[in-house]
C-alpha cells in the first residue's frame, strides 16, 4: 500500500484547536480541514473537507463544560464513521464529566459511563486521554484506552527548580496514590489534606496529616475547578511553616472566581497543562504543553509500536 495511504488524519475540534496544532506541529504533520456551518439557533454541524475513507482519524479535543464540546467530539466521531474511516481515536486530553464516577447518593446519573457509551456509540475505536478523575473510568469502555499520566511532562519541570526539603502533597485523600508515586520519583515525604465539604466545591474544614516546618511543598492533583482547596491547602501549609508551596495541576479548568483566588494565596507558582485553553495568564501561572507526549503517543498507536515508556506512575 502507497505511504501516504497509511498516513493517519488528525482533526481538531473547535474548542482545543490550539493544542491540536501543536500537536499535530510534533507529528510532523498538518491539520485535517473541518468546516463547520451554524445554525441560528445554536445548533452546529461539522463537516470533513478531506476524504477519511479507509484512514486511521485522531480527533482531538477536550470535553470540558459547557456540552457544546462534548458534542462536537460525537458529531465529528459520527461524521468518520458514516465516511468509512478504517479506525477512529478520540484524542481527549481532559476528560470530562469524569467527577461524576459512581453513585455517591441516591437518585443520580454515572455521567463518565454515559459519556463512554456514548463515544463508542458515535463510532469511538480508542480513546486516548490524560490523568481521568478516577482510574476506574477505563472499565467503562469496550474498547482501548490509553490512559496517559501528566508526570511524564510535569517531572522534568520539577526536578529543574532544584527544590532543597522537598515535599509532595496531597489536597484530599483520593489524590495521595497520585502524590505517593511523584515522591517516590523524587525520593522525598508526603503530606495529605484531609477535607470535608459542605457541598460541591465548597470546603467547610480541612486539616494536614504530616510536617511541613522547613519544606518546599508541592501539591499535586489532577484538576483544578474553583481553586478554593488548593488555595486554602496552601495557606493553611504556610501557616505551619512551609517555606513554600507549589501547585502542579493537570487540567486547568479554572472556573468562577478561581484565577483571583489562585493570585491571592500563597501559592508561589501554579503549573499546569494546556489540555484545557487558559481564559487569562496570570503571573503565578505556568503552562507545560502536553502536545509532545500525545503526538509520541500517536505515533506509536499508528506503528503498533508499545507506548508503555511513557508511563512513570
Amino acid at each position: 500500500m502507497p505511504k501516504n495511504q497509511l498516513a493517519p488524519k488528525i482533526f481538531a475540534c473547535r474548542q482545543s484547536l490550539i493544542l491540536a496544532e501543536k500537536i499535530a506541529k510534533e507529528y510532523k504533520t498538518t491539520l485535517g480541514k473541518v468546516k463547520t456551518t451554524y445554525f441560528s439557533d445554536g445548533e452546529f454541524q461539522p463537516a470533513f473537507q478531506e476524504s477519511v475513507r479507509g484512514k486511521r482519524v485522531f480527533i482531538i479535543g477536550s470535553t470540558f463544560p459547557n456540552a457544546d464540546n462534548l458534542m462536537e467530539m460525537l458529531l465529528m466521531l459520527d461524521a468518520a464513521k458514516r465516511a468509512s474511516a478504517r479506525h477512529i481515536t478520540a484524542v481527549m486530553p481532559y476528560f470530562g464529566w469524569a467527577r461524576q464516577d459512581r453513585k455517591d447518593q441516591p437518585r443520580v446519573a454515572i455521567g463518565a459511563k454515559l459519556v463512554a457509551n456514548l463515544l463508542q456509540s458515535a463510532g469511538a475505536t480508542r480513546i486516548i486521554t490524560m490523568d481521568l478523575h478516577a482510574d476506574q473510568i477505563q472499565g467503562f469502555f469496550e474498547k482501548p484506552v490509553d490512559h496517559l499520566y501528566a508526570s511524564t511532562i510535569f517531572m522534568p519541570y520539577v526536578k529543574s527548580l532544584n527544590l532543597d526539603n522537598l515535599t509532595i502533597a496531597s489536597p484530599d485523600m483520593g489524590g495521595s496514590k497520585r502524590a505517593y508515586a511523584y515522591s517516590k520519583h523524587l525520593l522525598c515525604d508526603v503530606v495529605i489534606c484531609y477535607k470535608q465539604r459542605k457541598k460541591a466545591n465548597v470546603i467547610s474544614h480541612m486539616e494536614l496529616i504530616g510536617d511541613v516546618k522547613g519544606k518546599n511543598v508541592i501539591l499535586v492533583d489532577d484538576m483544578i475547578d474553583t481553586g478554593g482547596t488548593l488555595a486554602h491547602a496552601a495557606n493553611l501549609m504556610m501557616e505551619r511553616g512551609a517555606i513554600s508551596v507549589r501547585a502542579i495541576c493537570t487540567h486547568p479548568i479554572l472556573s468562577g472566581d478561581a484565577y483571583n483566588k489562585i493570585q491571592e494565596s500563597g501559592l508561589t507558582e501554579l503549573i499546569v497543562s494546556d489540555t484545557i485553553p487558559l481564559k487569562k495568564e496570570t503571573s503565578k501561572i505556568k503552562v507545560v504543553s502536553c502536545a509532545p507526549l500525545f503526538a509520541d503517543v500517536m505515533h506509536k498507536v499508528q506503528d503498533n509500536t508499545s507506548i508503555s515508556g511513557q508511563f512513570l506512575m
